[in-house]
């Protein structure tokens, strides 16, 4: 799976159209994940909704991972389900999705990340690396924060919370993460556009990290 650029839905930043159309836009810009999280609307809804986003997703060969939920992760047949500290534990949702799926764990500290590692994530989730109002309760732990629960797995890292455009080149450059996970820098404006220069950005940190070893 590629990380590089992690894509994360939220309907409120998406005018006139549905979440199928602004993950389509994604993917054309370069997206090369998506997940799909919903809160506050019913099963059935949340299901319907992940049915049409895996049409889009299958056809472009991207990933779709589920946020939190992991009867709609195998209700559709999605790729994997992303689980954060509130929900059931890793080596738990493991054995539900079976050894073939990919399950990521939100972290944000060392000890976090380590215990994911061990109940057998295959990705981390790591933040809010900065303030963001996408999860206004979440402290922020800084580039430095992140650099250390990188260094500290041996599985791949994609940084989150509050990075756009003005400050992923440096998050990418000095943490060494394998990915951006972003919502608002996405989805809020010109899908396409927006996620075109993100990738532009990250990929441009990812060259010139290789080139500082």
């Amino acid at each position: 799976m590629d990380l590089t650029l992690y894509a994360i839905t939220d309907r409120s930043y998406i005018k006139n159209m549905d979440n199928a159309e602004a993950v389509e836009l994604a993917i054309k810009g370069g997206a090369t994940v998506i997940q799909l999280r919903e809160k506050d609307i019913s099963s059935r809804e949340f299901y319907e909704i992940a049915l049409k986003v895996k049409e889009v997703t299958k056809r472009n060969r991207i990933p779709i991972i589920i946020n939190d939920r992991v009867d709609i992760a195998l209700a559709v047949d999605a790729d994997g389900v992303h689980v954060g500290q509130e929900d059931l534990p890793a080596d738990i949702v493991r054995k539900i999705i079976g050894p073939h799926k990919i399950v990521g764990v939100s972290a944000r500290t060392v000890e976090e990340a380590l215990k994911a590692q061990r109940d057998g994530a295959d990705y981390l989730g790591v933040g809010a690396v900065f303030k963001t109002p996408t999860k206004p309760e979440a402290e922020a732990i800084g580039i430095e924060g992140l650099k250390k629960i990188k260094e500290s797995v041996n599985i791949p890292v994609v940084a989150i919370g509050g990075i756009t455009k003005d400050n992923v080149y440096e998050v990418m450059l000095k943490s060494g993460v394998d990915g951006i996970a972003s919502v608002s820098a996405v989805f809020y404006g010109d899908i396409e556009s927006n996620t075109r220069k993100l990738l532009e950005v990250i990929t441009k940190a990812i060259n010139d990290r290789r080139n500082l070893k």
